[in-house]
């Protein structure tokens, strides 16, 4: 089989806004293709162009398969009152459909023309191709690999949860066996076994993939090359060598940003220098010859003519370097924070016999100064209520807390209670300094362009209230950090540069997380909880 799938000069817009910009994209045969950048930036809207769900104000979409497309959106799009066996089925109509009409050709084999004999080869070759011999027992397997298996067929999907309506929404995808996989997701709501199933099977399916995935292991694993959808640009940029060559490339990328800049500051000053002193020294005075005042003044004119020249081309040159300025690379992410925290014998935080109802039981949590402590559980387990008690955002109804007195806290989900109020002036709120001060202070991290910076909050996006909540964190000092999913609605750049920020920090840090490279890359003390509990 061979797929054809390319994007010219693809345009898409929503109302005022323009989200896609003459993107062009081409996508091998067997090309497994993460597809990945900020919220909101266009990759849904990317992956239904392609799925041909959404037609594009511009451009051309060519997508050519002989053997089917699946597209897996953000919810399965079936009424409540189906079942389970309906989406099944559904799913796998096509298929049931062309084992059909080979049975049906079967039994006319014997007075066959050329024409139903060729027909008969192409749909055997999409059959054998997809799987069709195998697809009953290829959803039993994708039922069970997504932890499916105990739902019966006859279950209305009104009746499941939103994560189990998800999972079921990929097996559907995965036991058709289509040609091509479009992804939106695919990852969410899926447990560590879960996962690696996924991930195996992608990785020995036939066909092409392209999946839209925050999930960095995920990438990593699956993925051998990346398309980013750059928000800033309105452009989707390819990145080859899979989910490490994206990151290298990213770091590289700063790199030049970097020395660019550096050498437009070296040019600037060194023009500016010569404009002022070296320009005015093209030749030194003479002293007149022979009497000829005449020849001596014509001799001065042409000196003073060639100083004017070259100061002007001096300054024509620092115009335009000043009128097309590399602009000034942001600075690396940075928790501030110190070793010993205030609290009395290096204690940055402590409960004592602390009970939340039925949601948080803790006997003893200690977490002592530059401690690292990553809590792990399943939903549901009370993660984010321990991080809410830790931070004083939530009384506990029974026991004792004691935390240091600089503490940064970084929610799960960021509430808006001053919707009015610009971006600037949130971030803004209880520092010193002009806004001046402020605004170059806000720009200089690369979490929010100058033209957002009057936006009101209640505007911003899921995935920009959090940089702007990570804002207000970096520039306040802190003692312990509390962090819960701090890589959500971030993108996979920014991520990257989060964690070698918390790589660095000094003081005492608790972070609750399901990002599974941050959790194989920490290093500190781990802890489980279980129905609220901690587990030694």
């Amino acid at each position: 089989m061979s797929t054809q799938l390319t994007l010219r000069a693809v345009g898409q817009s929503f109302g005022d806004r323009l989200l896609l910009d003459h993107v062009d994209v081409t996508v091998s045969p067997g090309e497994r293709i993460g597809i990945v950048g900020e919220n909101g930036a266009g990759k849904s809207t990317l992956l239904r162009i392609i799925a041909g769900h959404q037609q594009p104000d511009d451009g051309e979409v060519v997508v050519a398969v002989t053997a089917g497309i699946g597209y897996l959106g953000q919810t399965l799009d079936l009424p409540p009152e189906h079942t389970v066996g309906d989406a099944i089925d559904v799913a796998l109509a096509e298929l049931r459909a062309m084992e059909r009409r080979l049975r049906a050709v079967e039994a006319d084999l014997a007075d066959a023309t050329p024409e139903l004999l060729a027909e008969y080869g192409d749909l055997l070759t999409a059959f054998e191709f997809r799987g069709g011999y195998e697809m009953d027992g290829r959803t039993d397997k994708a039922m069970h690999g997504l932890g499916l298996a105990h739902i019966g067929r006859d279950r209305p999907l009104g009746s499941l949860s939103g994560g189990e309506q998800a999972r079921l929404g990929l097996a559907c995808v995965l036991a058709a066996a289509p040609e091509v996989l479009l992804l939106d997701e695919p990852t969410n709501h899926l447990d560590d076994a879960a996962l690696t199933w996924l991930e195996d099977h992608l990785c020995d399916h036939p066909g092409t993939v392209l999946a839209v995935s925050h999930d960095r292991v995920f990438l990593t694993r699956v993925a051998t090359a990346i398309l980013e959808v750059d928000a800033d640009r309105r452009t989707v940029v390819r990145y080859g060598g899979g989910y490490d060559g994206y990151v290298d490339e990213q770091r590289a990328g700063r790199a030049r940003w970097e020395q660019a800049y550096r050498e437009w500051r070296i040019e600037i000053r060194q023009l500016t220098e010569y404009a002022a002193t070296t320009a005015h020294q093209v030749a030194p005075g003479r002293p007149m010859r022979d009497g000829n005042k005449a020849a001596y003044d014509r001799h001065r004119g042409r000196v003073q003519s060639s100083i004017s020249s070259r100061v002007q081309n001096a300054r024509e040159r620092l115009r335009r370097l000043r009128a097309d300025a590399v602009p000034v690379p942001p600075v690396p992410l940075r928790f501030n924070g110190e070793l010993a925290a205030a609290g009395s014998a290096g204690i940055a935080a402590s409960l004592h016999d602390v009970r939340v109802g039925d949601r948080l039981v803790v006997a003893e949590l200690t977490v002592a100064a530059g401690e690292r402590l990553l809590v792990h559980g399943v939903n549901g387990a009370g993660k984010t209520t321990l991080l809410r008690v830790l931070a004083g955002a939530l009384p506990p109804d029974h026991g004792e807390v004691r935390r240091a007195s600089r503490v940064g806290y970084l929610a799960q989900e960021i509430p808006t209670t001053r919707p009015r109020r610009t971006v600037l002036a949130e971030f803004a709120d209880g520092l010193v300094g002009s806004p001046d001060e402020h605004r170059e202070l806000l720009c200089s991290f690369g979490l929010f362009r100058p033209t957002d910076l009057h936006v009101p909050v209640g505007a911003l996006s899921v995935g920009q209230r959090r940089r702007l909540a990570l804002a207000r964190l970096l520039v306040r000092p802190v003692d312990l950090l509390l962090l819960d999913e701090p890589t959500n609605h971030l993108s996979l750049a920014l991520v990257e540069e989060l964690e070698q920020a918390l790589t660095a920090y000094p003081g005492a840090l608790v972070v609750v997380s399901h990002d599974r490279r941050l959790r194989t890359r920490f290093n500190g003390t781990r802890r489980e909880l279980r129905a609220g509990r901690l587990v030694t």
